[in-house]
């Protein structure tokens, strides 16, 4: 039987090992793959010149829609920006706010990583009981801002409604759980010889690489470098809060998944913190209307850490209600590109979805 045939085929858009709507043109000699390709394109709105054509708070409502599985890091971004270029400052209680839903959000998106992760190795069991855990955020997300995805609730100039009464009380009956549950996945998932023979020494990349090409999040930090924005840049409260940077060491898939999980731990005790510190104070700042609210002529740059990694916005106003120029830099254009189709070269086909999930890649997010 001839086993060294060389074939082309198509990963995805729609198979069920993709992380959204792209897909991946694999060569193959046998199952071994020669060289990869990714396709975007199945999925662009033109976020960026939309925003352009808009008011500040008209282009409010778009930008959540950049990243579906983790909108809430877009909204930050957002709102931050135009607070510093119209020289806003928010109270306390806003940015212990944000904070809480910014941590709700990364938990909730690294579920959705266990989700993928698990299903990729065929452990399916674990990928539900994940996506019933996110489920108890986006109820909390539900309560909070009326939207279980898609929140618009991190407003420029605060956030768009109060706490419900006994809100935190019940974010804290769902920290707890997740607290029990998370030594569940370690026993059945992250601690998983099945796993662990898959996962490690699987897709490698190296600090110098890295470094040389821009990688963030759990790429950078599954090398063993300690790099989060709420550290090194902090915004909000995050420099009032006690909060470890999880690294580890390898570069592989499975280095990659014990920063992750260790991160969920992180966002849980980041939580426990806001609910103990939430202090009372106004939600919004009194700000014109749409029509009357203008932008300085100036420009600005800011970045939150997303589940992701790092998460970047430049905004540009030119004096008028409307925005000159909004660029968005987010981890998945790099890590969908150069650093996929690096990892794939070498590996097995059955590695793909793998090494895919592995890398945190957002479609919508690269289709701007």
């Amino acid at each position: 039987m001839e086993t060294n045939k060389h074939i082309t085929i198509f990963h995805g858009p729609q198979h069920p090992g993709i992380t959204g709507n792209m897909s991946v043109e694999l060569d193959l000699i046998g199952e071994t793959i020669q060289k990869a390709t990714t396709h975007v394109g199945y999925l662009h709105r033109g976020f960026e010149k939309l925003v352009e054509r808009r008011t500040v708070i008209q282009a409010f409502t778009i930008v959540c829609r950049i990243c579906v599985p983790e909108p809430d890091p877009n909204e930050a971004n957002f709102a931050m920006a135009v607070e510093e270029l119209a020289g806003i400052e928010v109270s306390e209680r806003v940015k212990y706010i944000r904070v809480m839903v910014l941590e709700l959000s990364r938990l909730a998106s690294q579920c959705m990583w266990l989700a993928g992760q698990s299903g990729s190795i065929g452990l399916y069991a674990v990928g539900q009981w994940a996506i019933a855990d996110r489920d108890l955020i986006l109820d909390l997300f539900e309560e909070l801002t009326g939207g279980r995805v898609y929140h618009m609730y991190i407003y420029p100039g605060g956030v768009r409604r109060d706490l419900p009464d006994g809100f935190l009380r019940r974010l804290e009956k769902v920290l707890n759980h997740f607290k029990k549950r998370l030594k569940e996945y370690d026993n059945i998932f992250i601690n998983n010889a099945s796993f662990k023979s898959r996962a490690i020494g699987v897709g490698i990349v190296s600090p110098e690489e890295c470094i040389k090409n821009g990688y963030v999040g759990q790429v950078l930090r599954g090398c063993g470098i300690e790099a989060d924005v709420r550290k090194d840049a902090p915004y909000l409260v995050y420099d009032q809060l006690d909060f470890e940077v999880p690294t580890a060491q390898g570069g592989d898939v499975y280095a990659r998944a014990l920063v992750r999980r260790a991160e969920m731990d992180q966002s849980i005790h980041i939580l426990e913190q806001v609910i103990d510190k939430m202090p009372e104070g106004e939600i919004m700042v009194k700000m014109p209307t749409h029509r009357k609210f203008k932008l300085p002529k100036n420009d600005t740059w800011v970045k939150v850490e997303s589940s992701r990694g790092e998460f970047a916005y430049y905004m540009a106003g030119d004096g008028s209600e409307k925005i000159r120029r909004m660029q968005v830099r987010g981890p998945s254009l790099v890590h969908a590109f150069t650093l996929l189709e690096d990892l794939l070269v070498g590996a097995e086909l059955s590695d793909v979805a793998l090494i895919m999930n592995s890398l945190g890649i957002c479609p919508p997010e690269i289709e701007r």
